[in-house]
């Protein structure tokens, strides 16, 4: 432990402007100073290797798996993790500022929070060959009912896409790759798969932000440009439709007028603020206040 304490005065400081540089011998040295007695040296090692961002994860993973010192494993999960977790927050922050009508990259984010090993391009691909489905499907004259009885057909039928209703809190529901892997999701989720591929393919589906519930619209525009809603689709029932009349109803049952917030499409930004609301309540109910804890820090980035 002394000459790893030689090591940490003597090279610390050029080590750190730039580890590539470091040699796994060196980087090895410096990262068995986490089991120190001198919490000063465990929190400055913890504190520079932070500081070099998502690049160093892999070294610290290897690590990891070659260590049989639980307290290091320990420190070492903990580091990964925040690392991880200031990654999330500056991509968050990023779309959210210049790339917020990328939906599924703001989607994929949030995934990557609880899953970041996860492979982004996986989620891509499968969005694709599910848009590819639908593609194959669309004639030129179809009428937009038909155009959703096709995508219903390719999603839900084929697919298997369904509404979680054994365990509808779960927090998976709210992550797009456990929503495609598992084929079960909250209507949130489902809403959202619907309605990228529709965009995808030219078919005006957004997400309406109705409280309680969130559905889509398909949306109609005259030669002036002036939008209304056509229908409603709930995703979260195999895509059944839905008239201005049910989403009117519901409200009244809820003591609400039907105000454009509640049946007109919403922005991104509000469709991701709503999956962290999502998030934040089911991690309550399981329990989970560190995760609760960190989904509010990612949420008060989009207030």
């Amino acid at each position: 432990m002394n000459d790893c304490r030689d090591f940490f005065y003597v090279h610390f400081s050029d080590l750190f402007f730039n580890f590539v540089m470091m040699n796994e011998r060196e980087l090895k040295s410096l990262i068995s100073l986490l089991d120190d007695t001198d919490q000063q040296i465990i929190q400055e090692v913890e504190h520079q290797l932070k500081s070099q961002g998502p690049e160093i994860v892999p070294y610290l993973e290897r690590f990891w798996e070659s260590s049989f010192d639980p307290r290091i494993q320990g420190r070492l999960e903990n580091i990964i993790h925040e690392i991880q977790f200031d990654q999330t927050k500056n991509e968050l922050q990023i779309w959210n500022l210049s790339n917020s009508f990328n939906l599924l990259e703001g989607l994929i984010i949030l995934n990557n929070y609880q899953y970041p090993s996860y492979e982004d391009h996986k989620i891509v691909l499968a969005i694709e060959d599910l848009k590819t489905e639908v593609w194959r499907g669309l004639q030129y004259d179809m009428s937009p009912l038909e155009k959703v009885n096709l995508m219903n057909h390719v999603l839900f039928s084929t697919f298997g896409l369904s509404g979680n209703t054994k365990d509808y809190h779960h927090p998976q529901n709210s992550y797009i790759g456990q929503v495609l892997d598992t084929k079960q999701g909250n209507p949130l989720t489902l809403s959202c798969i619907y309605s990228i591929i529709a965009q995808k393919l030219d078919i005006p589906i957004y997400g309406i932000n109705l409280p309680k519930h969130f559905i889509l619209a398909y949306m109609d525009a005259d030669e002036e440009g002036n939008e209304s809603v056509l229908f409603y689709i709930n995703a979260f029932n195999r895509g059944q439709v839905m008239q201005k009349s049910d989403v009117n109803s519901f409200l009244k049952q809820l003591n609400l007028n039907p105000d454009r917030e509640f049946t007109y499409p919403c922005d991104n930004v509000t469709i991701l603020k709503r999956a962290l609301r999502n998030l934040m309540s089911a991690y309550e109910e399981h329990e989970s206040s560190g995760k609760q804890q960190e989904i509010r820090a990612l949420f008060e980035l989009l207030a």
